[in-house]
């Protein structure tokens, strides 16, 4: 992943994008069957305080949003193609919140990392707009990128080594199942067959 804000670049050609749709943990369970994406990591930006912990942040007192930096091959999925799944994951419509899940903390927003990225995200929601998607208006944010800080380690593949826990069963499930439907033409081989129900 990127140190740099305003860097979208990554290695062997990669790019970065950096999203936020409501808790972290759900865009990271999603994210990694796609074709084309190498890592995806959960953290926080967009905020005033150096290194917040995730309690500092639950708390909304540090102005940062929960968000996952996603490293991908744009040879391979492009960024138009992480925004389609970003605004199918999430309810782009409620302002600083999603579900249950409420504050400042889990506002929709893309942190852009470079001039395409912004031109890109803002056409995205136009699209959004004009077909009439949504019943409420597109409260997304989109900014320029703000220093990304690593959550946790224990954040790292939630849903995947916590099935069973209550939150990933009731909230994050429902949505891993949605997005596979959605978009199986762009998930891996082993997960699309995963997803079809057929062998990897």
């Amino acid at each position: 992943m990127t140190d740099n804000p305003s860097d979208n670049r990554a290695q062997d050609g990669r790019q970065v994008a950096t999203l936020a749709g409501g808790c972290f943990w759900c865009l990271e369970a999603v994210y990694p069957e796609l074709a084309g994406v190498h890592s995806v990591k959960s953290g926080y930006a967009g905020g005033h305080k150096a290194n917040p912990t995730y309690q500092e942040v639950c708390s909304g007192s540090t102005g940062h949003t929960e968000v996952v930096q996603v490293e991908f091959d744009p040879a391979v999925i492009t960024y138009r193609d992480l925004l389609d799944v970003f605004f199918s994951v999430h309810d782009p419509t409620t302002k600083d919140r999603q579900g249950n899940d409420v504050g400042t903390q889990y506002r929709s927003a893309i942190f852009a990392h470079d001039d395409e990225q912004m031109r890109t995200a803002r056409e995205a929601i136009a699209d959004l707009e004009a077909a009439d998607v949504y019943s409420g208006k597109v409260v997304t944010e989109v900014t320029k990128a703000a220093t990304f800080y690593p959550a946790e380690a224990y954040h790292d593949n939630y849903y995947a080594r916590n099935p069973e826990q209550g939150y990933c069963q009731v909230i994050i499930a429902p949505k891993v199942a949605k997005f596979r439907k959605q978009h199986l033409g762009r998930l891996r081989r082993s997960d699309a067959a995963t997803a079809a129900g057929l062998p990897g």
